[in-house]
């Protein structure tokens, strides 16, 4: 693998995840510079994609690079049958680094076996979505003036939610409190939880989205259709939390409150109104940490 690819936020060591909070501090003072000149980057999007693909696309051409790529595996020859292997050498060749969000789980990993060039992860399956993370961990220091001993409290699909597996692994280095909230079908996995006793991480979890007062950030995930099988399972699940306005009442005065985006039930336009609602301001970060990455990527901070 190439040592410069981000596959997994683990990936990164904290001094390596504060480096990029850093750079992504500088790169919002000043994100338009000419860093990537004459570089070209290929966004494959085997998934559909809005935020994640439009702030890369923005990132990269404020720092004066070029974008090539496709944003529907549909038009490629991948409908014809190419293999991911063949896709990824052949897109090698023509650019100096790959940003891919793929549906299978360890798709990035092995991309980055077969590449020439740095992979960037940007989603694969319900498996890890590293520069989400990043931008959250900028979101949250932004916020919060620290990573260190946070509370934080997850809510919703926390079985297939890419986005808080990594928040929780990155958060490991900080010494945080995790509330977990979800109903027992999407209960966070055994091997996070597993981990979090292993790295001697406090969790506790609950069922109900009804204290949140000790709540430093409040991370709400939708519930993902596109990674049930059955359908009717969804149904069940898919409306069971929903953040009102208020719900903020007798919260902590920092308390801000995050979301990957995009929403669909689970937190109400109300919300938007409330200076602790951060998740618009969270998405606009996400072009100053992607900044950092890709430059940290091709060896330019």
């Amino acid at each position: 693998m190439n040592v410069k690819s981000l596959v997994s936020i683990t990936d990164y060591s904290k001094e390596k995840i504060l480096k990029i909070v850093e750079a992504a501090e500088r790169f919002e003072v000043n994100p338009n510079q000419d860093l990537l000149k004459n570089k070209v980057v290929a966004t494959l999007f085997f998934e559909p994609s809005t935020r994640t693909r439009l702030s890369f696309e923005t990132a990269i051409n404020r720092l004066g690079g070029r974008v090539i790529g496709f944003s529907d595996a549909s038009n490629t020859s991948t409908s014809k049958g190419e293999t991911l292997k063949d896709t990824i050498i052949m897109v090698s060749n023509y650019a100096d680094l790959i940003v891919m969000r793929h549906p299978l789980d360890g798709a990035a990993r092995y991309a980055s076996e077969v590449s020439n060039v740095p992979i960037i992860n940007a989603g694969d399956g319900a498996n890890q979505h590293p520069t989400q993370t990043m931008l959250d961990l900028y979101s949250i220091k932004k916020t919060q003036g620290t990573l260190e001993n946070l509370n934080i409290y997850m809510v919703g699909d926390l079985k297939y939610g890419r986005t808080v597996h990594s928040l929780l692994m990155a958060m490991s280095h900080f010494n945080p409190k995790f509330t977990f909230i979800a109903p027992d079908e999407l209960k966070m996995p055994e091997e996070y939880k597993r981990f979090c006793y292993e790295k001697g991480i406090e969790y506790r979890e609950m069922s109900e989205l009804n204290d949140i007062s000790e709540a430093d950030i409040l991370y709400m995930t939708r519930v993902q259709r596109e990674r049930f099988l059955d359908l009717v399972e969804y149904e069940k699940v898919k409306n069971v939390y929903t953040l009102k306005k208020n719900m903020l009442e007798g919260t902590k005065e920092n308390l801000r409150v995050l979301h990957p985006l995009p929403r669909v039930g689970e937190i109400a336009e109300d919300v938007d109104e409330s200076p602790k609602a951060y998740y618009f301001q969270q998405a606009k970060n996400g072009v100053y940490a992607r900044q950092a990455i890709i430059c940290d990527a091709l060896g330019l901070i």
